[in-house]
């Protein structure tokens, strides 16, 4: 039967994708928690069965012995729920924002909110697993990354672990990701309507993601330039990373840094100097992509990184956090 995990907030995109994910993962069950009474739930397809359905409740969680519940649902929400879950016995991989920023302050400061956990929110391993993989299994509460942090920390980490970049001119990030990042509540922003035959930038130098880079690649604020853009796309996230080189004479050193940073990750692909990824060569997989051209006369760079916003930007990446605490291969249902 395998290990029974649980999944909150399964009709939204993220949660969408665990599902379909999770079934066809060879070690789990996955089991889906309900923890709202406004549902409208989808006639069953003929000859085809969903997964078990139960309430979202401490008692639930316990009696059905799940190993790790995951939480695609708002902050807000995750904030009320992680603590009943852990209490009830089960480890917890939350997709939202609640628990990624260490502490208090940092979230009322990006997030405009009071934190109703910070006890967890100290607990909490971040899961960025390239980086952050030594707290990972031994984690109660798992803060799956955000989907832009995710692409540009594995861009840029490794250079500014290197040496490489000149920090004194900045770095500058021009992201760009399908609507299907912005949930699929509809707001006046992102309607059909809205979203088709147009391109808009948004959150422009206040983006709540731009705290989970600084925390990660180790940036100052005046340092580092984000601006995150709606593409009329469903899904992917392509961002151009702009900086000056120092001590590189090529393009061909910025690769060699980062295969020597991401030997035997599974999850990172390289491309060849001066040549870069798209969104069809990530999409509906767990990887990120990363290619680098750098004009060695004057140290103008450029990372293009790219990932599927809803597999490695949020459901992938969760289902290889939980691959990583429960002791599965961590690349399990993933490949």
């Amino acid at each position: 039967m395998g290990t029974s995990v649980g999944i909150v907030g399964y009709r939204g995109y993220s949660g969408a994708e665990l599902v379909r994910i999770l079934k066809n993962h060879p070690q789990v069950l996955p089991v889906l928690l309900e923890h709202r009474e406004d549902v409208v739930v989808r006639p069953p397809i003929r000859g085809h069965s969903s997964p078990e359905r139960v309430a979202c409740d401490p008692e639930a969680v316990r009696k059905r012995g799940l190993a790790l519940v995951f939480l695609a649902t708002p902050a807000e929400v995750s904030m009320e729920l992680a603590p009943a879950m852990l209490a009830a016995g089960a480890r917890v991989v939350d997709l939202s924002g609640a628990f990624r920023l260490g502490t208090p302050e940092n979230y009322r400061a990006w997030y405009k909110a009071d934190h109703t956990q910070p006890s967890l929110l100290a607990e909490a391993a971040y899961g960025l697993p390239e980086f952050c993989r030594e707290r990972i299994p031994g984690a109660r509460l798992i803060a799956n990354p955000g989907c832009y942090p995710t692409a540009a920390n594995l861009a840029i980490r490794p250079l500014i672990e290197a040496g490489v970049v000149d920090r004194s001119a900045g770095i500058v990030c021009d992201a760009k990701s399908g609507a299907s990042g912005a949930g699929n509540k509809p707001t006046p922003k992102n309607i059909f309507g809205e979203v088709t035959e147009n391109f808009s930038a948004y959150s422009i130098l206040h983006h709540r993601h731009v705290p989970e880079v600084l925390r990660i690649s180790g940036l100052e604020e005046s340092e580092f330039s984000f601006t995150a853009q709606l593409l009329p796309i469903h899904r992917g996230i392509l961002e151009t990373i702009y900086f000056r080189a120092r001590g590189v004479a090529g393009a061909e050193q910025l690769v060699e840094i980062y295969e020597k940073r991401y030997a035997g990750e599974p999850f990172v692909r390289l491309y060849q100097p001066g040549r870069v990824p798209d969104l069809h060569a990530v999409a509906h997989t767990n990887f990120c992509d990363i290619g680098v051209t750098l004009d060695s006369k004057s140290g103008r760079a450029v990372v293009v990184s790219a990932i599927d916003n809803l597999v490695k930007g949020a459901a992938g990446q969760a289902v290889q956090n939980m691959n990583l605490a429960l002791g599965f291969d961590e690349t399990e249902g993933l490949l």
